[in-house]
């Protein structure tokens, strides 16, 4: 059965139809990098529909159901989710939006996350952004802000850090090496990160265009 965001959207046009994939990117970075503030501009200035994978496993965990409790447990002790979880959420979240055009944060957290998304949506990113940021600020930020969230104190952000490092990091090689990685330097201040990011969303717009 075709959905929104299965492999493609079908649209008529001079009599035939035509095939329209959804705009993707992932957005990855380590826990702190910055990626919910850029994103959220990237939101306003470019119309793309912002979906947290962690934010949406939190929903999850929240609702008391049994799949909330099983990532309640896997969160509290830094470990990833299944993957068919993510994905069936984040597929969820996409249909529901009807919107075209996606910004996938904390997605694909590793090769398994990666294949799961193309097999299940047949959709792959149109580039992946890597927000790269040593980890003592991270970790610094991770301090500093005050969210109310569980998984914020420094014990849990270095199992995160250590999982991204394992796990993610693959992941962004992988790209890098097939040309769809855009690395930001996210070390520095927002406005000035932000200038990198939308010289890259222009850059991708007019290919487009």
């Amino acid at each position: 059965m075709e959905t929104v965001v299965d492999a493609s959207t079908s649209e008529e046009a001079n009599g035939s139809a035509v095939e329209k994939k959804p705009t993707v990117v992932f957005v990855l970075g380590g826990p702190g990098s910055g990626k919910g503030t850029q994103c959220a501009y990237i939101v306003e200035h470019f119309g793309f529909s912002h979906f947290s994978a962690g934010d949406l496993l939190r929903a999850e965990m929240n609702s008391g159901s049994e799949n909330g409790l099983m990532i309640r447990s896997m969160i509290n002790e830094g470990k990833i989710v299944p993957s068919q979880v993510t994905v069936n959420l984040l597929q969820q979240a996409m249909e529901e939006s009807g919107n075209d055009k996606f910004l996938i944060d904390g997605f694909p957290r590793n090769e398994e996350n990666r294949a799961a998304f193309e097999a299940d949506t047949g959709i792959e990113p149109a580039f992946v952004l890597f927000f790269d940021c040593p980890k003592e600020e991270m970790e610094r930020r991770i301090l500093n802000r005050n969210q109310g969230r569980e998984d914020d104190n420094i014990e849990t952000a270095r199992k995160r850090f250590k999982v991204f490092l394992e796990s993610s990091l693959p992941v962004v090689e992988y790209y890098e090496s097939i040309g769809k990685l855009q690395k930001i330097d996210a070390a520095r201040a927002i406005e000035e990160v932000f200038e990198s990011v939308k010289t890259v969303f222009a850059s991708i717009n007019e290919k487009e265009d």
